[in-house]
């Protein structure tokens, strides 16, 4: 018996969208160097290391990010205790839209994502670091 989906992951991330902060490609670029936000890669490891990633970004995999933000948790990280501006990101800013919107519901704020994701970010040549170095 096939799986009776109720709604599709396409869905998901356009009613994301419609209630988060998405970033261009360049309002992204002039935040690398902020004192005032951190830019978080939720890419998988094999990833970042295949393609590199924004320099100075936080490499957060998208399974531990609730376990992350929620102070409360074992699995807690400071950097998600502060007050800054959050800009999410993935490949092509699927997974960092649906992202958004949990960190955002679950009270970090504010928060953000990058349209298009690395994907874009690599295409419009702008500085990436690489991880092999």
């Amino acid at each position: 018996m096939a799986q009776n989906i109720k709604t599709s992951v396409k869905h998901m991330v356009a009613k994301a969208n419609a209630q988060i902060t998405t970033l261009s490609i360049d309002e992204a670029r002039a935040l690398i160097d902020s004192p005032d936000h951190v830019i978080v890669d939720l890419r998988d490891i094999r990833e970042l290391q295949r393609t590199g990633k924004i320099p100075g970004a936080f490499s957060c995999p998208r399974g531990m990010l609730e376990f992350w933000i929620d102070p409360a948790s074992p699995y807690h990280k400071e950097i998600f205790n502060q007050d800054k501006t959050y800009v999410f990101y993935c490949a092509s800013a699927w997974r960092s839209a649906l992202s958004a919107k949990v960190a955002q519901d679950m009270g970090l704020a504010p928060v953000a994502h990058i349209a298009g994701g690395f994907t874009a970010w690599a295409k419009a040549e702008a500085p990436i670091e690489d991880l092999h170095k």
